[in-house]
């Protein structure tokens, strides 16, 4: 099988691939998520500035108007956090700051949102450069804040009055530091988390992509073994038909000859040409039926096989120390070689897949029922025969389909309850002719 130019790029290039893909935009359910998100956080931010009010841990805390201005403004923006990461990181980003600033008493949710906002402009950027400009800026900014409140704090006077100076380490040093790490692991979990999410999507957006590329291969390479089948049963019946068309000539010529002297035996010969007409005619139509417009590749010789050469094929399949049980139930009599040629084709295929399939050991029962209308050949094995659709292609299945379709019949491919594999094929044939 040839290998697609696509299946080339994601094995020699993988990266190629995804350098200009851009994660597709949110759906309904994600957008009320973040709206459910954002409802969630407004109520619990709000919480937290009553509590912290209540506390008494603010000596000066800000306006009542401002705090809830604060509540609103810190996380309505998050419901929008899918469709505009940025502007939304942005917008929090500046609350977080404005409110530490006017004294707002609350922290814990105001660095959940910003933590949430910022992971956002990683996880949904759908411009790579600009998210990671923005989450740049924004850090850089914060730290800023973060040095200028840290050297204000220290500035004031009686700052760290209250605290021991016995330690090895400067307590402002050491507040710093403390802070510095803090802040580092914070804004570098944002980065990092919202960094992997995106990279997370890509990763399912190729898979998908490379799954529904390969369910194509797939079902282009099922329809050229059709196709490739198909021709093969074309083969075998040209080759009956044929056949018929040269006894009907040999026949014409015999009756011909002796229509003077002997016109018993031309008329029986002619009889044997109108038998042999209408099942040429027959043969021809499920010919023709058969081969559609498909393209005629070279290749495999045709073959006239039928049932009289089953014990051939049983023969090679011992010697090559398989062991099968052969049957036969009813009493034989002549089918239609089309019917012959699809049923030796079928124990060929059966038993090929038992020998490469069952394992080591497995026993092949075979059995071939004249009924009063119909033929049935059944090929069963004792071996694991769920293994068989799972590690074949598939195609010698598809190709057992198109003969028995081909002559009317029907077909019973699978596992067996008791363990093994059971090919079935139960085909019409009328008189036999």
């Amino acid at each position: 099988m040839t290998e697609s130019s696509s299946a080339r790029r994601w094995r020699d290039s993988p990266g190629d691939v995804d350098r200009d893909w851009v994660r597709p935009e949110p759906g309904r359910r994600e957008y009320v998520r973040d709206a459910v998100l954002a409802a969630v956080m407004l109520g619990a931010t709000a919480l937290s500035v009553l509590l912290s009010q209540s506390s008494g841990f603010y000596e000066h805390p800000s306006a009542i108007w401002i705090s809830a201005l604060y509540v609103v403004v810190c996380t309505a923006p998050l419901a929008l956090r899918r469709r505009w990461p940025e502007a939304v990181a942005v917008v929090v980003g500046a609350v977080f700051v404005v409110a530490q600033i006017l004294s707002v008493p609350e922290t814990l949710f105001a660095n959940i949102s910003l933590f949430i906002a910022l992971y956002s402009v990683g996880a949904w950027g759908r411009h790579r450069a600009r998210a990671t400009i923005v989450r740049v800026l924004i850090v850089i900014g914060m730290f800023v804040w973060l040095f200028i409140a840290l050297v204000a704090h220290a500035s004031a006077p009686g700052s760290f009055s209250n605290i021991a100076r016995s330690s090895a380490i400067s307590p402002i040093v050491a507040i710093g530091l403390l802070q510095i790490v803090t802040n580092l692991l914070y804004f570098g979990g944002a980065f990092y988390f919202g960094d992997r999410a995106w990279a997370a999507a890509r990763e399912r957006s190729a898979l998908v992509a490379r799954t529904a590329e390969l369910a194509a291969e797939r079902e282009i390479n099922a329809q050229r073994a059709v196709s490739l089948e198909r021709v093969r049963i074309a083969r075998d019946l040209h080759d009956i038909v044929a056949h018929h068309v040269s006894v009907m000539g040999v026949q014409a010529g015999a009756a011909r000859r002796v229509v003077d002297s002997d016109p018993a035996g031309a008329a029986a010969s002619l009889r044997s040409i109108e038998s042999s007409a209408r099942t040429a005619v027959a043969e021809l139509h499920r010919m023709l039926t058969t081969l559609r417009d498909d393209e005629h590749p070279a290749g495999d010789a045709p073959s006239t096989r039928g049932l009289d050469q089953l014990s051939t094929l049983v023969g090679d399949a011992r010697g090559a120390g398989v062991t099968i049980l052969s049957r036969t139930i009813g009493t034989e009599r002549p089918v239609p070689p089309t019917v012959g040629a699809t049923l030796y084709r079928i124990a060929q295929e059966a038993i090929t897949n038992t020998i490469k399939h069952a394992g080591p050991g497995a026993e092949i029962d075979l059995r071939l029922r004249y009924l009063d209308d119909a033929v049935e050949l059944e090929l069963g094995d004792t071996g694991t025969g769920s293994t068989v659709a799972a590690s074949g292609s598939g195609h010698g299945h598809l190709g057992m389909r198109e003969r028995v379709d081909a002559v009317g019949g029907t077909i019973q491919i699978g596992p067996r309850a008791r363990g093994g594999y059971l090919v079935r094929a139960h085909i019409p044939t009328g008189e036999a002719g």
